[in-house]
Parts: C-alpha cells; structure tokens; sequence
C-alpha cells in the first residue's frame, strides 16, 4: 500500500515510519523543516518538505505520492501549544481530506485522544459521547478533535484514534521532559495530567504501541477506536511511579479532580488485534529508561 504521512517526525510518525517499511508500504512522509525531511529520508522513505496548512502545496504534493491511504498524525505539543494544535487539528486536517478527495484516497488513518469524552464515573468506550460545550479552554480543545473527527469522516473509510497520554521518547514524560521538570518543581514547566488533580483518572499509551496500532488501522473499519493501556489510573497512583522512574521528588498528594478525567476502555481495539507491548504504565515508565 501507499502510504502518505503527515507528522512522520513527531513523537508517534518516527516511530510509524519504519513500522509502515518494514510491514512492506511504501511511504511518502512530510515534514515542514529540512532536518525532518532528512530524517525520513535516512529511514528509508520519500521525503516532501511542506506545511499542512498550506492548502495548494498539500493538494499538490498528495496528488505526486498518490497514496491509497493518508495518515494524519498532525500536533504541534512539543512546546505545550493548545492553539497551535487545534489549527493543525482544524486546518492542518481539513487540507489533507481534501487533498484526499482530489486525490481519490479513500481512507485516512487519523490521532485523536481519548481524554476529550463526556465526564462519567467508568472509563470511556467509544459510544461515550464528546464533552461538547465544556468550558474554556477544554471546551476548545475538545471542539478541535470533533472538527478532526469530523473532517476526516468525510473519506470513505475514517479511522480515528483517540490515543491516550503518550508516553516514551520524545513525549512530555521522558527523561528530561517537561513532566520530569514540573515534578522537580520548574515553575514554569507544563504537561499534561496536572499533578495537583490526584484523583482525576486518565489512561496512557506508549509511543510505540501507538505507532503499532496506526500501522494495523489501516486495516479496520471506520470509525473512533480507544488506544490506551490496560490501566486507567488517579494521577495519585501514577505520579509517584512516574517520579521514580525519572528519579525526582513526586509531589504531596491532594484531593483534587477534575470530572471529565475518566480514563478509557480499549476493548475495542484488543477485539481488532490490537495488544499493546506496554500494557500498563506501571512497567512502561521504567521501561522507557532502557
């Protein structure tokens, strides 16, 4: 198959890319600097330098790779940017459909996350609706994944991956990340899962598994698919872990949540093949040391 990548150097498409190779693709990867183009040359890919928001370079270098799939991988977390990830959620996204479409590309392949769900007192499978009409600024975040969600759909075939908190390299929560930061009291550090909500749940996924399941979506049937671990978890139970893998201070424990922060059900996925090699956080946060 041919495949087109767009965010083929981020934290999950450097792992993607040698995965869709050596599962036999053939890829075409854009990146918007010279260095990450390299990056995917040395893999072993074709290349493009291109920014996805814009329209007519994206119609045109689509159409050149003529893929039979598209996936999107599109963020901009390295500097914590919510605004700057919607766009790309929001216009980054709707270019590539529309590409697409010109292109006659059926199916798109595309990140989500699983922590934008209505708040709910069990982990979220994917008939949980979308927390639409939260307040700012999860309400702007969560506007940006239905927009995602939504555009993509319009292909044939859309199937969308609400990944949970990505962790491994070159996430927040690797060593010398802005989690390790935070944790050892930088306050200007940021990252997400806030270590004053102890009891609010969420569910992780590590990079590679994440990268894994993009490469067998491509043979799923459309629609939302939880990709997280076996273990939703309060931030009171995972924090401490995290510290010591990273080896800083974890934080006094609070009493603090927020709502909407449930966790998610990956039965879906498991049902589809899916296992991840990291089923739990608890092992996968040490692992990362390795």
């Amino acid at each position: 198959m041919r495949v087109f990548v767009a965010g083929a150097t981020g934290a999950v498409g450097r792992l993607l890319v040698p995965l869709l190779l050596d599962a036999g693709h053939q890829v075409t990867g854009i990146s918007r600097s010279l260095a990450g183009t390299d990056r995917v040359l040395r893999q072993g890919a074709s290349a493009v330098q291109a920014d996805v928001l814009d329209r007519d370079v994206v119609r045109q270098v689509v159409a050149t790779a003529a893929p039979d799939a598209v996936i999107d991988q599109l963020t901009d977390l390295s500097d914590a940017d919510g605004e700057a990830t919607n766009r790309l959620r929001r216009e980054g996204t709707r270019n590539l459909v529309d590409a697409a479409k010109a292109a006659g590309v059926p199916r798109i392949v595309a990140q989500s996350i699983s922590w934008a769900y209505a708040p709910g007192e069990q982990p979220a499978d994917e008939t949980v609706p979308l927390d639409l009409g939260a307040p700012q600024p999860r309400g702007g975040m969560v506007d940006g994944i239905q927009a995602l969600e939504e555009t993509a759909a319009e292909l044939d075939t859309a199937v969308l991956l609400r990944y949970g908190v990505l962790y491994g390299p070159a996430t927040w929560y690797a060593p010398g990340g802005p989690a390790a930061a935070a944790l050892s009291g930088d306050p200007a550090a940021r990252f997400l899962g806030s270590v004053e909500a102890d009891l609010s749940v969420i569910s992780f996924v590590h990079v590679a598994d994440a990268a894994r399941a993009a490469v067998e979506a491509l043979d799923w049937p459309t629609g939302p698919v939880n990709i997280v671990d076996d273990e939703p978890a309060q931030a009171r139970e995972w924090v401490p872990v995290l510290a010591s893998a990273l080896g800083v201070p974890a934080p006094e424990p609070t009493s603090d949540q927020q709502s909407w922060a449930r966790g998610a059900f990956n039965g879906l996925a498991r049902s589809r093949g899916w296992q991840p090699a990291h089923p739990t956080w608890r092992s996968g946060f040490a692992a990362q040391l390795a």
